[in-house]
């Protein structure tokens, strides 16, 4: 349990949403307290509507589910997935802060290698506010960190950096690894604590978890949908890779910057090998096209704000993947509800990505 006497003071909390996508009561809050409890959540109730889901004194929050997405999106829900953590997304779109972050209910506070509990929203925020160097890649890592700095041979004319628009966190304990990995390694933990914060390059794509993940809703919120997954679909634990992909695609050709790395939550529970075997199995499969096709995906000049860029991508998934399944047509269909529906609940954000256009 963190320590109470231990709380930090809070950090952007009338500029972020704290996402989280449940079928449970969200008990795990208890220990998140001291780090949340200043912050506003979104639940995302997945499953049965109609069970009450506990959510712990104290906290500032609104519920959702799934007749009250049906409710406000209309025809349109048929974007947000059912029985599948995918639906968090709809938490995105109905924020009306500048960043989010999202994080399992089977994730908890993890210790750094001195024994004190890990603020992990605040590391996020850390490196959402800090500049990424995705055109250059620097070997002492983070530069704007304390103690570091741009190495020799580094151009000084990049040394400014690029907007960052999603960190990435990682995990202690429970790994997130694909069901034949676990399958093979089924006692594995992660211990080990890497005291580092990379920006991914420009051109490389990397596998996206969306349980400890905070991005900048303004620069990359439209994009960040996680598909069609779990109920009536194919394929399911994907929802968040494929949002990395689309994301990454995007933010390579904007010209904002992706970070990985710290901070670490602890992850509590495998979840079953079999079970995620049945879900993953296409994907697995599919995965060897998916992602060629992301890697040669090029957006053309005109694609300068992120609605135009997923819009377009949307196209190329249904020319360019709809041979290998027809899911892949109903994937790039939802893509375009998915932004339809997030510029009628944001209209105000659309037309100021309309006007602004990209940031260099």
């Amino acid at each position: 349990m963190a320590d109470p006497a231990a709380t930090p003071i809070p950090f952007l909390t009338d500029q972020l949403d704290i996402v989280i996508p449940t079928i449970r009561n969200l008990d795990f809050l208890e220990m998140w307290r001291p780090f949340f409890q200043h912050y506003h959540l979104i639940i995302v109730q997945d499953g049965d509507p109609s069970k009450v889901i506990k959510v712990p004194e104290g906290f500032d929050y609104e519920l959702y589910n799934r007749n009250d997405i049906n409710r406000i999106l209309g025809p349109k829900a048929s974007c947000i997935s059912f029985k599948d953590s995918a639906c968090r997304c709809f938490g995105y779109m109905v924020s009306k802060k500048k960043y989010i972050y999202t994080i399992d209910d089977d994730c908890f506070v993890a210790k750094d290698p001195s024994g004190k509990d890990i603020n992990a929203l605040q590391q996020h925020i850390k490196n959402l506010l800090c500049p990424s160097t995705p055109f250059f890649f620097n070997t002492l890592y983070d530069p704007y960190r304390d103690g570091a700095d741009f190495v020799r041979g580094y151009p000084f004319s990049l040394r400014e950096g690029a907007p960052t628009a999603v960190s990435h966190g990682l995990w202690l304990n429970i790994p997130d690894y694909d069901a034949p990995t676990q399958l093979v390694k089924p006692r594995e933990r992660n211990t080990r604590y890497v005291d580092a914060v990379l920006t991914i390059p420009k051109g490389t794509l990397f596998p996206m978890c969306g349980m400890n993940l905070a991005f900048d809703r303004e620069l990359i919120g439209p994009a960040m949908y996680f598909g069609l997954m779990g109920d009536g679909q194919p394929i399911g634990r994907y929802d968040d890779m494929w949002a990395g992909w689309c994301i990454k695609v995007i933010c390579d050709h904007l010209g904002y910057g992706v970070k990985t790395g710290l901070p670490y939550i602890w992850h509590s529970k495998a979840s079953n090998p079999f079970v995620n075997l049945k879900k993953e199995y296409k994907g697995i499969y599919w995965q060897e096209e998916l992602i060629p096709f992301f890697q040669a995906a090029v957006l053309p000049k005109e694609c300068t704000t992120v609605q135009k860029c997923y819009i377009e991508l949307s196209k190329q998934v249904k020319a360019k993947l709809g041979s290998i399944d027809d899911y892949f047509l109903k994937l790039a269909d939802a893509m375009v509800t998915w932004v339809e529906a997030w510029d009628e609940l944001n209209p105000s954000a659309a037309d100021s990505a309309e006007a602004k256009g990209p940031g260099k």
